[in-house]
């Protein structure tokens, strides 16, 4: 029998985190906007709540419960501060990495930090010349006695500029292309010939920190070497899986806040004598925007139940983020559409979110990569 009821449990986080964004977030989102700042001080009151990792074990700080309740968190966040909700979930594609692939001093040393909101975590896989194609990476990681010296640059690494921690995808055997791609962890802030280049200036997503990485010369120990050196596309695709649930939840809850706040103002704006949403057109619009959601929300939550269930949820992560954020897109627009010149200022918030919505068709793999896949996996 199929069960759509959120336990006790995941209703009760669901409620912390909803609550959580509209205290400490939805406050200040307009600045941060503008001023392009990271709060880490709000992250570490998440942290104080218990509201991050909350899918990992509880020896390593986190709340040992499931990653639907994860999904949720994001989900809450990004209905209110997608910028702050995408830096989350981008540190815990990180996490997934170090947990799944990483030995026990590694887990430890980054871990319980990250948990607690003291830190925060990036991952390092595009390149200038390798985007959708990982395998034209060229930062490399030389093995030199009990050390490995990287160089290289990693682009657009989302979190970059703020981030402790990082998990690098760099070659330790160029002539064997994507096979010969391994995975680290790296302390940014710590480690000599690692800086932080260009800080992107964007469209959307403004207060999340998404900069250049370069290394220069730099000296890690080799026991930073996360799993076996050639696996590290295997790796990063593993946590780029988690990563599309992610960014998925992104997208739902993008649409949701946005047609939340146009609902609202189409209940309240008078026009010709009645309030706007007794337009019929612009009601029936209304009505298939939340027919949408709800089918978004379905698939979204159905890949996230085979992930638990221990079941291959690649194919479907791809088809919820090629889902989810198509809907942010055609929802955001709609919303600034629905809501006439109010929706395009900026004091309604649905412009940001209309910026926000479309780098989510565009990282964790485009949703012509997504496409990609699905199709692949239909004519195989």
């Amino acid at each position: 029998m199929m069960d759509f009821a959120l336990t006790k449990q995941q209703e009760e986080i669901r409620q912390a985190a909803r609550e959580f964004a509209q205290r400490e977030l939805l406050p200040g989102v307009q600045e941060r906007d503008q001023t392009e700042e990271f709060p880490m001080d709000i992250l570490k009151k998440l942290g104080e709540e218990g509201l991050i990792g909350v899918q990992f074990p509880k020896e390593y700080g986190g709340q040992g419960i499931d990653y639907l309740s994860f999904a949720l968190i994001v989900e809450e966040l990004c209905k209110v501060d997608s910028s702050f909700g995408i830096a989350y979930a981008i540190s815990s594609t990180f996490t997934t990495g170090i947990f799944k692939f990483g030995t026990e001093e590694q887990k430890m040393h980054a871990l319980p930090r990250l948990f607690s909101g003291d830190a925060l975590g990036c991952f390092a896989l595009t390149e200038p010349d390798a985007g959708s194609d990982p395998g034209n990476a060229k930062a490399t990681a030389e093995k030199r006695g009990d050390t490995y010296v990287i160089n290289g640059k990693k682009r657009y690494i989302t979190n970059s500029a703020v981030a402790d921690y990082c998990m690098l995808i760099a070659s330790t055997d160029l002539s064997k292309g994507s096979k010969g791609l391994s995975a680290f962890l790296v302390d940014l802030k710590t480690t000599p010939g690692v800086r932080i280049g260009h800080v992107e200036n964007k469209c959307g997503i403004r207060s999340a920190k998404v900069a250049e990485i370069i290394f220069e010369d730099c000296v890690i120990p080799a026991d930073r070497l996360i799993g076996e050196e050639g696996s590290g596309l295997r790796y990063a695709l593993t946590a780029l899986n988690a990563g599309r649930i992610s960014v998925a939840a992104q997208g739902l809850g993008l649409a949701e806040g946005a047609y939340e706040i146009a609902k609202k103002h189409m209940m309240e704006r008078v026009q010709f004598g009645k309030p706007i949403y007794k337009n019929q057109y612009l009601a029936f619009k209304m009505a298939d925007l939340e027919t949408e959601i709800d089918m978004a929300r379905l698939l979204l939550y159905h890949t996230v139940w085979k992930q638990q269930n221990g079941e291959n949820f690649a194919v479907e992560a791809c088809k919820a983020k090629l889902a989810c954020t198509n809907l942010a897109m055609r929802v955001t627009t709609e919303c600034v559409q629905n809501m006439g010149g109010a929706g395009y200022m900026r004091e309604q918030n649905v412009e940001r979110m209309f910026r926000d919505a479309k780098i989510t068709q565009i990282y964790e793999g485009t949703n012509e990569i997504q496409r990609m896949i699905i199709s692949k996996n239909i004519f195989k």
